[in-house]
């Protein structure tokens, strides 16, 4: 990550943040993109721009980082219906369809219902995330159980994919939020169908979810050297 991807970052979250309104429950989601979000959603409470904001966090770390702000907290469970989720991506395809990779920040399962509880999903990203092929330059991940995950390596790899499992330093095994395993699928040439390979990973038994977000962004929020540009499917 560089300083003028870390400036994109921060310009995207400035402009995403103007879409949230008083009196409103939000999605808040996972990653680099989103911490900048969070400092800008704590000001605008703190010096009474916003009030009576709640957010449903996407993830553990989210959670804990809108504690130490003060930005109230919510379930999805209290409140299932919400006026807008706002989130980053690994990647970003064109216009109309505005479909993501995410899920490189290991919260692709709650992302993806917290992006379906909104009325409205916005994207934040920075211009490198921009693909007009999804899966040229990040890998999609998918969440898996831990029994038995070897079974589906052949299976992934039939769908075209470089899986390998994700781990930590340690190399012991990431695990999610929801206590499942990550194997991230690298595909050489990009995904040729995404709704296609999406409909065989959701088939699968042991995959709870990927990283495939189609059609669901309503607006991307896109910052880079010529400054911040709205893209609307």
């Amino acid at each position: 990550m560089t300083a003028h991807t870390d400036e994109w970052k921060r310009a995207a979250a400035a402009r995403a943040v103007e879409f949230v309104t008083s009196g409103t429950a939000i999605g808040l989601g996972t990653g680099s993109t989103v911490r900048p979000l969070l400092d800008l959603l704590a000001e605008r409470l703190g010096d009474g721009r916003l009030t009576r904001v709640v957010a449903v966090p996407t993830s553990e770390d989210t959670g804990r980082r809108c504690r130490e702000l003060g930005i109230p907290l919510t379930t999805l469970d209290e409140t299932p219906e919400l006026a807008i989720a706002i989130d980053g991506a690994d990647e970003v395809g064109p216009p109309p369809r505005l479909d993501l990779i995410k899920g490189g920040g290991g919260a692709l399962l709650r992302e993806k219902l917290v992006a379906l509880a909104a009325r409205r999903f916005i994207v934040v990203a920075d211009e490198t995330k921009l693909v007009r092929r999804l899966g040229t330059r990040a890998a999609l991940p998918v969440e898996v159980v831990p029994f038995g995950w070897r079974r589906l390596v052949p299976f992934f790899e039939e769908l075209g994919a470089e899986p390998r499992l994700r781990r930590q330093p340690d190399g012991a095994p990431c695990v999610t939020d929801n206590g499942h395993y990550l194997v991230d699928c690298r595909f050489p040439r990009g995904i040729a169908d995404p709704a296609a390979l999406a409909r065989a990973l959701a088939r699968r038994t042991g995959v709870v979810e990927d990283g495939l977000f189609l059609r669901l962004a309503r607006l991307a929020v896109v910052a880079g050297p010529r400054g911040v540009r709205l893209l609307r499917r």
